[in-house]
């Protein structure tokens, strides 16, 4: 009997599948989310999980935790220091990573340069693109000057041949670049669309666990920075990562925002050339090049990113504001938050800035969340209002409450560490780090250490 063929509808965020559109999602409960798509019907049936995997037996009956086999799966090193950091220590044997990020901001590059490695250190790799041709990735290649003779390439969109190609070659890392030029035959819809994407990602997921093979698809993210077609396909992939970067810098960051397999904190920087991506082993220098000195507004704070300490710049102009409503700027920053620190020197500090405009930078385009960069802007703020230089060699890091107190920060050792690496002279940080950062004054000896409890105290640093 053969299948029947019905339009249903689906939800782009979730996947949630109804037979008539919907103004709002039932299950997510997002606005006019709803797309039609035809769906040819299956019997009754499909894959399972039974059988031996990488991951060891797969039964059908339920079994006690204590039961179960515990097998170390020992993880493949890519030889890019970066991308293993953001994985965790390199890749997982049977794992599915999904690689997101915007057009021409080096998804497909990064992926091309770990497949090479890979490939001439005996491993076997297949790269499979559903979007150029076998020619035009050995033209990248060559451009990129990456050895890539034992690279197995594959040009291919149809999932049945991709599937076979793999059983048959039996590699050890896959690449699909991209998922959404996949498709099944068995599925009446185009390719990219929200049944093929979750259908395609479901077939390499157990592809990948029952054969032990690990698998990268690239991932197209839409004008908002998602990936495209349904949020399920976040879910059933084990690592989510994503490449960002800014157009007018030639640094990228490659972040984890999902790792079963690690930490979903760590980052990995990359510097983009002609040649190829290239890493940044030390971001801090790299972040604080051209820094002026001496200057008003301008303050060095250290932030945590995962375990990696960075040195940044933050930038204040407070000038007095030629309008009723000043003007507020933030950049590489929340800006409520900014709003939330002006208020506080004025309450605390009685500094009138509501009568002049105030814009603040994170210098070299990073964005960072960390409470711990309240301490540096304010610093900066107020050395741009009274034009008054920070100390000379000196670091801030520090949250502000809204009584105006100082608070403790985490690591704050590592951060003290890392800026007399880099030959700081003096850190300004809150006192309440100060007793714990003292015990281990082998590791901090050799900079001056200034503890403030309050804003006060940080306006009377700037007043000496």
């Amino acid at each position: 009997m053969a299948a029947k063929v019905k339009n249903v509808f689906f939800c782009n965020e979730c996947g949630y599948e109804s037979s008539k559109w919907l103004g709002q999602c039932p299950s997510c409960k997002t606005w006019n989310s709803f797309v039609e798509e035809p769906v040819q019907r299956k019997n009754a049936g499909g894959a399972s999980f039974a059988g031996k995997g990488v991951f060891g037996e797969r039964r059908m009956t339920p079994q006690k935790l204590s039961e179960v086999a515990q097998t170390f799966q020992e993880r493949l090193c890519t030889g890019i220091g970066e991308l293993d950091r953001v994985l965790g220590g390199g890749i997982v044997p049977g794992s599915l990573v999904l690689v997101g990020g915007d057009p021409g901001i080096g998804k497909s590059t990064l992926l091309l340069q770990t497949c090479s490695i890979l490939a001439e250190r005996e491993h076997k790799v297949l790269y499979i693109s559903g979007e150029e041709s076998p020619q035009q990735i050995k033209m990248r290649a060559d451009r990129l000057e990456e050895p890539s003779g034992k690279l197995l390439l594959l040009a291919e969109t149809n999932l049945d041949a991709v599937e076979a190609a793999i059983l048959s070659e039996k590699p050890e890392v896959v690449v699909i670049d991209s998922i959404q030029t996949m498709f099944r035959e068995d599925i009446q819809a185009s390719p990219g669309s929200v049944s093929q994407v979750r259908e395609t990602t479901g077939s390499l997921m157990r592809l990948a666990k029952g054969e032990g093979v690990s698998i990268f698809i690239v991932g197209h993210v839409t004008k908002e920075g998602v990936v495209a077609g349904p949020r399920v396909l976040e879910h059933m992939v084990d690592t989510v990562l994503y490449f960002e970067g800014e157009n007018a810098v030639s640094y990228r960051i490659l972040r984890a925002v999902k790792n079963r397999f690690g930490s979903t904190n760590e980052i990995g920087v990359f510097e983009m050339r002609s040649n190829g991506l290239a890493q940044i082993l030390n971001p801090s220098e790299y972040l604080l090049e051209g820094r002026p000195e001496n200057e008003p507004g301008s303050v060095v704070a250290a932030t945590i990113e995962g375990s990696r300490t960075m040195l940044v710049e933050v930038q204040a102009l407070v000038c007095q504001t030629n309008f009723n409503m000043p003007r507020r700027t933030a950049a590489g920053m929340d800006y409520n938050r900014v709003n939330l620190l002006l208020a506080v020197l004025e309450k605390r500090l009685g500094i009138p800035l509501a009568y002049c405009d105030a814009y603040i930078n994170v210098a070299g385009g990073m964005r960072i969340n960390e409470p711990a960069l309240d301490l540096a802007v304010v610093f900066a703020i107020l050395s741009s209002y009274k034009n008054k230089e920070a100390p000379e060699r000196a670091i801030v890091f520090g949250e502000v409450g809204l009584t105006g107190e100082v608070r403790a920060v985490s690591m704050a050792l590592q951060r003290v560490a890392e800026a007399q690496k880099l030959g700081y002279a003096q850190c300004i940080l809150p006192y309440a780090n100060l007793e714990s950062i003292r015990k281990n004054r082998k590791e901090s000896g050799g900079i001056a250490l200034i503890g403030v409890k309050n804003v006060r105290d940080l306006f009377g640093v700037l007043e000496r």
